[in-house]
């Protein structure tokens, strides 16, 4: 049956009726005149003013709105292919670490929409790591990796532990070469299977560990009118489930970037794990149709029961994916919920609308909190919770040593260029950071915007020198005395305008760097690897750098 109640409620939402301010709400409404550019982007299609984001610790945006609603995104910043797993009461839910290690961090949830870190699950280095699937089967936690190490071909991965916060174990190569989004099932034969892009689907042994079979064709996705601007066909990202008689395929097809409104979301269904697939009459379930629209390239889906679904599904249930914000591609794709309903038919639709209005809490209230700070006076390790290396090689962590006082890092490579940086994802469209530094030796340190090794930005020193990095290389034309050992810098990303200060008497005194960037085309559309804009921490030379008191704020 189809919940009418959720449905109208959802549908008055995205209607405009939110449009008012709420009484007691902690966001407000924007009114025309008052807008920033950044802002209108988060204007629905039809122009009328959005609501504002709440705002968490040190100012960050968070999605729970305080009244019974919460705004997209719930999980701001670079976290894309989210697999999420419903236990008991509580929500699992891990994205897409691609180069940063540690990674695959888990998160937890009691309500859908506000998210914490829990820690992470892969400490092994296994080079790029794409859409993973995590479930559970028989009292025991899987996360299945699709991974290239050292670049020689995509192969199946799988980690296990019997407590979702872990120990989990080192990586097994599944040997399944060549796939990549991996979505677990089990079959109405008892069977374990693997379903990854193509659509193929793949019978795995009892234990979960190894595969049982081989390679298969499973599913013919439903296509799109060839008029429809898209990047590619692509389809991946299977994602099942089973819900009474059926089994039903989440897929994405449509490609993961390019044009706006290429990704989507498509779904087909069976009564046999192994077929025949029929083409879901509603095809596609979610995509960008409009540029206007706040989030562009939505795709990747996995559908989950809600807090208040009783036993055989009946109740609330939502969709999960991702998708790039308009404007600000350089926070990577971001984690989208959207509600659903299911139809008499045994279909089901997603009545979420293009995802600027306010929707409506899974279950009705808030069951948690969100986030955590980034600020870090580095006394404790929040490596994988907060701090990853960006392609680390297998001794990375040996650079690192923490102290009473702050964290010191040996140096690596000669420039940001080659050493592996310390990086930390962010979900603000505007922010500031600062850091201290002192150098030991002949070390070089800095704080920088970090895409990948051919796309950063940022202000690092020597001793003799204060240096300016822009397009991935050193502007040794302004070159600045330095004459210290330690400095504080200070930047400011306001809308993808890069504003540095710098201090050498420990912030009494600040200098406004005379030279800008605009980063907006820091991203994926320019420069591959479907990663993100990341405030980063880099050692380089011949020494060591100590960081201490890292801040952030939203502003």
């Amino acid at each position: 049956m189809v919940d009418n109640s959720r449905r109208n409620l959802c549908k008055r939402l995205i209607a405009g009726a939110a449009a008012a301010p709420f009484a007691g709400a902690v966001a407000s409404t924007v009114t025309a005149n008052t807008k920033t550019d950044s802002e209108k982007c988060a204007a629905s299609a039809d122009g009328k003013a959005p609501v504002n984001w709440a705002r968490g610790i040190e100012g960050q945006r968070k999605a729970d709105l305080g009244n019974g609603t919460f705004i997209n995104p719930v999980v701001p910043g670079d976290h894309p292919d989210p697999t999420i797993l419903k236990d008991g009461d509580d929500y699992y839910m891990t994205f897409s670490s691609f180069y940063s290690y540690p990674g695959l961090i888990i998160w937890h949830s009691r309500d859908l929409v506000n998210w914490s870190p829990v820690g992470p699950s892969l400490f092994k280095p296994l080079g790029a790591i794409w859409a993973v699937d995590l479930c559970k089967h028989e009292d025991r936690y899987y996360i299945y990796i699709p991974a290239n190490p050292d670049d020689k071909g995509w192969s199946i991965f799988v980690i296990w532990a019997d407590d979702i916060r872990g120990p989990w174990s080192d990586p097994i190569d599944m040997r399944i070469q060549g796939c990549i989004d991996p979505g677990h099932i089990v079959g109405e034969d008892g069977h374990r299977y693997l379903f990854v892009n193509g659509i193929r689907k793949i019978r795995l042994s009892a234990d979960g560990l190894s595969a049982a079979g081989e390679l298969e064709s499973a599913y013919d996705p439903w296509r799109y009118p060839e008029d429809w601007v898209v990047e590619n066909f692509a389809p991946e990202g299977p994602k099942l489930l089973r819900r009474g008689d059926w089994f039903y395929l989440v897929t994405a097809v449509g490609g993961t970037a390019g044009p706006a409104t290429g990704h989507m979301v498509i779904a087909a269904r069976s009564k046999s794990i192994h077929g025949p697939w029929e083409h879901c009459p509603h095809n596609p379930l979610v995509r960008t149709v409009n540029e206007k629209e706040p989030w562009w390239s939505r795709g990747h889906a996995t559908l989950v029961e809600g807090p208040n679904s009783g036993k055989g599904g009946d109740g609330d249930w939502w969709m999960v994916y991702h998708g790039y914000e308009n404007g600000f591609r350089t926070l990577g794709r971001q984690t989208l919920l959207e509600p659903i309903e299911w139809t008499d038919d045994g279909w089901f639709r997603a009545i979420g609308g293009d995802l600027s209005r306010p929707l409506p809490i899974p279950g009705g209230k808030s069951r948690g909190t969100a986030g955590s700070a980034l600020s870090d006076d580095f006394r404790d390790d929040r490596f994988g919770i907060q701090w990853a290396f960006h392609n680390p090689s297998a001794d990375e962590m040996r650079r690192v040593h923490y102290e009473k006082d702050g964290l010191r890092i040996a140096a690596r490579g000669a420039s940001p260029a080659d050493s592996a940086p310390l990086t930390c994802i962010v979900g603000d469209r505007a922010y500031e950071v600062e850091v201290a530094m002192e150098l030991d030796g002949d070390a070089e340190g800095g704080l920088l915007l970090f895409y990948n090794h051919r796309a950063f930005v940022g202000l690092g020193f020597t001793r003799e020198f204060i240096k300016t990095y822009q397009y991935a290389e050193e502007q040794s034309w302004f070159r600045q005395p330095a004459q210290t050992s330690s400095l504080r810098i200070k930047l400011l990303n306001h809308n993808n305008v890069v504003t540095y200060h710098y201090s050498r008497d420990g912030g009494e005194t600040w200098h406004l760097h005379g030279h800008r960037m605009e980063v907006s085309g820091l991203h994926h559309n320019v420069f591959g690897g479907f990663l993100s804009l990341r405030v980063g921490l880099y050692s380089a030379g011949d020494g060591d750098v100590r960081f201490r008191r890292f801040r952030y704020r939203a502003v």
